[in-house]
C-alpha cells in the first residue's frame, strides 16, 4: 500500500465511530417520527371527520408547521444515516449494499414530496379569496384528503423501507463484524413493512409490524452505540473487497 492510501485511511473516519453515528442518527430518526406522528398529527387529525380535523388546524395552524419542520429534520437524519449503513457495509458487497441505499433513499423522497399534501391543508384553509368558490364543507373535505394522499405516499414509502431492511439485514448476516441476530432481526422488521404492499393486510396486523420493527430497530440501535462494530474484522473484509 503507497503512502497517499496509508494517508487516506488514516484521515477517514474510524468503522466504530461511523457505527456510533449511524446508531445515534436512528435513533433520533425514531424519535422524531414518534413526535410527528403522535404529538402532532395524531392531535390535528380526527379520522373520518373532516371538519373536526379542520376545527383542529384553524385553531393550531403553526402546529402543522412545526410539523412539518421536524418532518424534514427527521428525512435529512435518515439521509445521513443511509449514507452511514452503505459505507459501513460496503465491505460485504458494493453493490449490494449500494442497492440498500438506493431502496432507502427512493422511501425517503416519497416521503419528501408527500409533505407537500400534508402542508397544503394550511393553503385550502387559509381564507384565501380565490377558494370562495368552495363552500366550507368542500374545502375542510379537500383538507382532509390531501391528509390522506400524505398518509397513502408514506404506505408507499414503507414498502421502500422494507426493501430497505431486508437487504441489510442479509448484509448484516453476511458480515463478520455485526451479531448475526440483528441482521435477522431487520429482515423481519423489513417483511412486515411490506405488507404495506396490500394496505389493509398491514393494518390488520399493524401491531405485530410495529413490534417486530421496534425491536429489531432498539437492538441494531443498542449495538451500534454501545458496541459499534468489530473493527479488525471490519478492517479484514474492507482489505479482501479492496483486493
Amino acid at each position: 500500500m503507497n503512502t497517499a492510501a496509508v494517508t487516506a485511511q488514516r484521515s477517514e473516519m474510524s468503522p466504530r465511530a461511523m457505527a456510533r453515528i449511524a446508531g445515534a442518527l436512528y435513533l433520533a430518526t425514531m424519535i422524531l417520527g414518534v413526535i410527528t406522528q403522535t404529538a402532532i398529527s395524531g392531535r390535528l387529525v380526527v379520522i373520518g371527520d373532516a371538519a373536526a380535523t379542520a376545527a383542529n388546524i384553524t385553531a393550531t395552524p403553526w402546529l402543522l408547521r412545526v410539523g412539518l419542520a421536524v418532518y424534514l429534520v427527521e428525512m435529512a437524519f435518515q439521509v445521513a444515516m443511509t449514507v452511514c449503513f452503505y459505507r459501513l457495509l460496503r465491505p460485504v458487497s458494493r453493490t449490494v449494499s449500494l442497492l440498500a441505499a438506493a431502496f432507502g433513499l427512493v422511501g425517503i423522497t416519497i416521503k419528501i414530496v408527500s409533505r407537500l399534501f400534508f402542508i397544503s391543508p394550511l393553503l385550502v384553509l387559509g381564507g384565501a379569496s380565490y377558494l370562495t368558490v368552495f363552500q366550507p364543507d368542500q374545502l375542510q373535505a379537500l383538507a382532509l384528503l390531501f391528509l390522506r394522499v400524505n398518509y397513502t405516499a408514506e404506505t408507499i414509502a414503507m414498502v421502500f423501507f422494507g426493501l430497505y431492511a431486508l437487504v441489510m439485514g442479509y448484509l448484516i448476516v453476511r458480515s463478520t463484524f455485526l451479531p448475526r441476530i440483528l441482521g435477522v432481526l431487520s429482515a423481519l422488521g423489513g417483511i412486515g413493512w411490506l405488507t404495506y404492499l396490500y394496505e389493509p393486510l398491514a393494518v390488520s396486523i399493524l401491531p405485530f409490524i410495529l413490534g417486530a420493527s421496534l425491536l429489531g430497530a432498539l437492538a441494531k440501535i443498542g449495538w451500534l452505540l454501545v458496541y459499534g462494530v468489530d473493527e479488525t474484522r471490519w478492517r479484514e473484509m474492507h482489505a479482501a473487497a479492496g483486493s
